[in-house]
C-alpha cells in the first residue's frame, strides 16, 4: 500500500523516539529535548510563542461570494511555484536527529520533495562542512531548485560559499543572521557575527543571486535589510532556537510588513502547522511561508515522498481555507479575513 501521511508520521514517531514525540499538536510543550534536538532553546518560550501568536488570530468565514476557484500560484525569485509554501532550512542530522538519518538524506528529502511538489526548499549550514555539502548537492540534483542558507560567518567565507551556491545553480542565497550567537559555531572555532547595512550591501553586490536575510524580528532590522540591498527577508526567530523569550513571528509580522513590504519580499516562518496557518501569515503581510518541523517529521518518516505529500496537504488545506474566506487567488488574501481574539 502507498504510504499515507498518517503512516509516515507513525514511522517518524518510532525513528525519532527520545527526540520528538510527533505530537498531534506540535507546540513545543512536550518536546523531550531542546537544542540540540527538535525543541526550543532554554525554556522553549520562543517556540511556544510562535504557535500561540498564530492561534491568537481568528479567521472570518465568508461563503456568499463568486470566488469558486482557487489559484495558489505565484512567482518567487524568478521561479513559478505551485503554492506559497516553502521548506525551511533544517539541518544537523547527526546532532539534532542523533544520526537516525544522514545529512544527505535529510537535505535531499527537503529539496527534492519540495521540487516535486512544485515549490522550493532552503538548506542549512553549520560547524561541519557536511551540512553545506549535503544542501548544495541536493540543490544541484534538483536542477537548482533550492536556496542554501549560510551562517553569518566572516564576509570572505560567505562570499566563498555564495560562489558554490552559484555553481550549484541555486535560485537565491540566504544568510540566517539570527545565528549570530550560535554556540555550536563558536565552540567549533568558527566566527559568526551580526552584520551591518554596509556588510549586507557588500555581500549583495558580490552575486547576481537574490540575497535573503533570515531572522528579522524588528522593523529596525527590516529597514537595515532594505538599506543593504537585500532582495528578501524572512521574519523568523529561528524556530525558537536562537534566543529565549522572543515574541512569536505572527505577532511582529504585521508591523514589519507595513514598514517594508512595498520595498522588499517579506517571507515568514514559525509555528505553521496547517493551511489555515499559512492563510493567516499571508493575511498578515507575508508573500510566502516557510515550514520546518512538519516537513522534518515527514522527511524522517517518508523521505522526499513524505515532504512532497506534506507540502501538498498544506496546499490543499490552504485552498479550502481560501474558498471559505472568499479568496480566489493570493491577491485576495488580506487583513479583512482576520479577527483578533484578544
Amino acid at each position: 500500500m502507498p504510504a499515507t501521511l498518517t503512516s509516515i508520521r507513525e514511522r517518524a514517531r518510532v525513528l525519532l523516539q527520545g527526540i520528538c514525540h510527533v505530537c498531534p499538536v506540535c507546540d513545543g510543550r512536550r518536546c523531550p529535548t531542546g537544542v540540540p534536538g527538535m525543541g526550543g532553546i532554554g525554556t522553549g518560550a520562543s517556540f511556544r510563542n510562535n504557535v500561540a501568536a498564530l492561534a491568537a488570530w481568528q479567521v472570518n468565514l465568508r461563503v456568499l461570494h463568486d470566488r469558486k476557484d482557487q489559484d495558489l500560484g505565484l512567482k518567487l525569485f524568478g521561479q513559478k511555484l505551485a503554492f506559497p509554501i516553502l521548506g525551511a532550512a533544517v539541518a544537523g542530522a547527526r546532532v539534532n536527529f542523533q544520526g537516525r538519518l544522514t545529512e544527505a538524506e535529510l537535505a535531499r528529502a527537503f529539496v527534492l520533495g519540495a521540487a516535486e511538489a512544485g515549490s522550493l526548499s532552503l538548506t542549512g549550514d553549520g560547524p561541519v562542512p557536511e551540512l553545506m555539502e549535503a544542501g548544495l548537492s541536493a540543490i544541484k540534483a534538483a536542477g537548482g531548485r533550492g536556496i542554501p542558507v549560510i551562517k553569518p560567518r566572516e564576509d570572505a567565507e560567505i562570499v566563498g560559499l555564495i560562489r558554490r551556491a552559484e555553481e550549484a545553480g541555486a535560485v537565491a542565497v540566504a544568510i540566517d543572521v539570527d545565528a549570530a550567537g550560535l554556540v555550536n559555531m563558536t565552540r567549533a572555532g568558527q566566527v559568526v557575527e551580526p552584520k551591518t547595512a554596509e556588510q549586507v550591501a557588500g555581500l549583495a553586490a558580490m552575486t547576481p543571486l537574490p540575497l535573503i536575510l533570515k531572522g528579522i524580528m524588528t522593523v529596525a532590522d527590516a529597514r537595515t535589510a532594505v538599506e543593504g540591498g537585500a532582495a528578501a527577508i524572512v521574519v523568523s526567530n529561528h524556530g525558537g532556537r536562537a534566543l529565549d523569550h522572543m515574541p512569536g513571528t505572527a505577532a511582529v509580522l504585521p508591523e514589519i510588513a507595513a514598514a517594508v513590504g512595498d520595498k522588499i519580499i517579506v517571507l515568514v516562518d514559525g509555528g505553521v502547522r496547517s493551511g489555515v496557518d499559512v492563510l493567516k501569515m499571508l493575511a498578515l503581510g507575508a508573500r510566502a511561508v516557510l515550514v520546518g518541523r512538519p516537513l522534518a517529521i515527514a522527511a524522517v518518516g517518508g523521505g522526499a515522498t513524505g515532504v512532497q505529500g506534506q507540502l501538498e496537504a498544506l496546499a490543499d488545506d490552504l485552498a479550502t481555507a481560501m474558498r471559505l474566506t472568499a479568496c480566489g487567488d493570493l491577491r485576495d488574501i488580506g487583513p479583512r479575513i482576520l479577527r483578533k481574539s484578544w
